[in-house]
């Protein structure tokens, strides 16, 4: 199963954190992001392609020490305000201009910008993954609980796993509710 049909299938769980208006505020978080930057929408996905694409690898270096740590990651910096503590806790200082520059190749944004932009950037991929986790809690439920953050982080490279597709998808969905 997709990401994206995870993230709705955890919408429809009532177990689960995800719902309508926590996705309606990652796709305004989102808009008025690309907005403020003058960035356009097909921009917009592919730079959350590519930043969601580090992320992804982050929490799988992370997730080798025990999926509980990308579990605590995903739960303490997940958001839809700007954190740059979610980006050091990631990224060094070199990673994230190396993830700025990659983005920079991918988008033609300016490199600066992408790094200006990653502590809202990082946190929104995240609360897009929290949204798997139980309504008791990821810890009190126990690892592995969370199934979108499972599904983003077990992907075999077959590119189905793609935040910027998922954040596209998602935004239709709440158009047709």
């Amino acid at each position: 199963m997709g990401l994206f049909d995870q993230i709705v299938s955890a919408i429809d769980n009532p177990n689960q954190q995800a719902n309508p208006s926590q996705l309606g505020g990652i796709i305004n978080t989102v808009q008025q992001l690309s907005s403020a930057q003058g960035v356009d929408s097909s921009t917009t996905q592919t730079l959350l392609s590519s930043v969601g694409g580090y992320v992804r690898s982050a929490l799988q270096q992370q997730a080798a020490g025990g999926r509980s740590n990308a579990e605590a990651i995903v739960n303490q910096y997940s958001g839809t305000s700007p954190n740059a503590a979610a980006v050091q806790a990631l990224f060094s200082p070199a990673q994230q201009q190396q993830v700025a520059q990659a983005t920079s190749q991918k988008t033609g944004i300016n490199a600066e910008i992408i790094v200006a932009m990653l502590p809202t950037l990082i946190p929104i991929v995240l609360q897009l993954l929290q949204s798997g986790a139980s309504n008791q809690g990821s810890q009190a439920a126990g690892g592995g609980s969370n199934s979108v953050l499972n599904t983003f982080l077990d992907s075999d490279g077959d590119r189905d796993v793609d935040i910027g597709d998922a954040i596209s998808l998602a935004s239709r969905f709440l158009n047709r509710r």
